[in-house]
């Protein structure tokens, strides 16, 4: 199966070090990074498109992320730019801009500028990019970030991306980085016959990334995988028909039952599946062998200490309404031992997240399983802290070695909590 991209809420994970002093020692140790991180995780997750990996060993990702980050700009995940958004993981940006299919003389329009490091890779690849940024301090500093590096056929602008930007219509290709119920009907209307959007497309915690192509003056879509994009801002999120209840917390599809066809590996193999609600999944697949009522389990595989193997999905939460946790879930295990160290083992994690998606508390951990063991039910009740907004699930192996079969994970408000 392949890899999904980081969710949002591990962005706010990681923790600030300082920058190392502009020498050349320290660039030269940038772009060895820079090198690593397309060969490990982009050629090796499956980026095959040549001139999306020279653009992605080409554009600086440290000049788009704050100095006290700089030490994980190569690292497959997202970082936080400020305002409660973040620029995207490394290999989701190759992996939508491979699916766009970038041309030398295309036109593209790019919705959510963020870091402007999208738009940068862009421009290695296009003629022209226009690039819309809803918040406006985002936009001011995207823009002067592209013209310190000379990113000239790169144009930005402060304003509702959702409406488009007719005077420069029609484009060639659309990339949204936010996350609609729909597609936006001016998107639609600016995009030239023949031409593609890649867009995440879903509610609150559960999307999917698709390629649109314009056919007829119709869009045609094909889905490409589960994902979770940041929230978008103003009325574009007040204004989502379903939207979640963080009194009542809930993930969905524990049972794995659920599932949507993605386009095949190679040009001859049937269509693939890949569980509908989880994103983030590193070396996961369905399997046959369910440990509940459905059909479907998923299992988590991994012969190499230190890789990780994995399954994310957001959800959900007001601690000022939501005291305790229960989290279950059934699982099964077969030659299980730790990674690199003691704590590279399979879990269940729950990390908890403010309003500015800042970690809060302590993330909660249940089960420590090693060894082969048969199907059983694990239970546990956890606290959330007061002040809490959303939460993130992750199931999987986690660095450690073997075999873990999860089904039937279940999150809900504790009775009477």
């Amino acid at each position: 199966m392949k890899r999904t991209p980081i969710a949002i809420l591990l962005a706010a994970l990681c923790v600030a070090s300082s920058a190392a002093p502009a020498s050349a020692q320290s660039r030269k140790a940038l772009d060895d990074a820079r090198d690593l991180m397309v060969k490990q995780d982009l050629v090796g997750n499956g980026i095959k498109n040549k001139r999306v990996l020279e653009a992605m060993g080409k554009v600086p990702r440290h000049e788009f992320v704050a100095p006290n980050l700089r030490d994980r700009a190569y690292l497959d995940m997202a970082l936080p730019i400020g305002e409660s958004q973040t620029i995207s993981s490394t290999y989701i940006v190759a992996f939508m801009t491979e699916q766009l299919d970038p041309q030398p003389t295309d036109k593209v329009l790019e919705i959510g500028t963020g870091s402007g490091y999208q738009a940068a890779v862009l421009g290695e690849l296009v003629k022209e990019v226009y690039s819309i940024e809803i918040v406006e301090p985002l936009g001011r500093k995207a823009a002067a970030t592209l013209r310190r590096l000379k990113y000239d056929n790169v144009k930005t602008k402060i304003g509702d991306g959702f409406a488009g930007w007719k005077e420069h219509a029609p484009f060639d290709k659309i990339i949204v980085t936010c996350s609609p119920e729909t597609v936006p009907k001016p998107l639609v209307d600016q995009l030239r016959e023949g031409g593609r959007i890649v867009v995440p497309v879903g509610q609150r915690y559960q999307q999917v990334l698709y390629l649109y192509r314009k056919q007829g003056g119709k869009l045609e879509p094909e889905a490409l995988q589960t994902t979770f994009f940041v929230p978008m801002t103003g009325a574009a999120e007040s204004q989502r028909k379903i939207k979640p209840d963080p009194a009542n917390p809930s993930i969905a599809n524990g049972g794995f039952e659920e599932v949507i066809e993605v386009p095949a590996e190679k040009p001859d193999d049937p269509p693939g599946q890949t569980p509908a609600a989880w994103y983030y999944m590193q070396q996961m697949q369905l399997d046959a062998e369910g440990g509940g009522p459905g059909e479907h389990s998923a299992l988590f595989s991994n012969a190499h200490p230190g890789r990780n193997s994995q399954a994310l999905q957001g959800f959900a939460v007001d601690g000022r309404k939501v005291r305790e946790l229960d989290v279950s879930c059934r699982v099964k295990g077969e030659s299980i031992r730790a990674g690199d160290n003691l704590d590279q083992m399979p879990h269940v994690v729950i990390t908890f997240f403010d309003e500015r998606r800042a970690p809060v508390g302590q993330p909660a951990v249940i089960g420590n399983w090693f060894g082969s063991f048969a199907w059983y039910t694990e239970k546990a009740r956890v606290a959330v802290p007061g002040n809490a907004r959303e939460a993130s699930i992750r199931i999987g192996l986690l660095g450690g070695v073997g075999k873990i079969w999860f089904d039937e994970v279940s999150v809900k408000k504790a009775e009477g909590r």
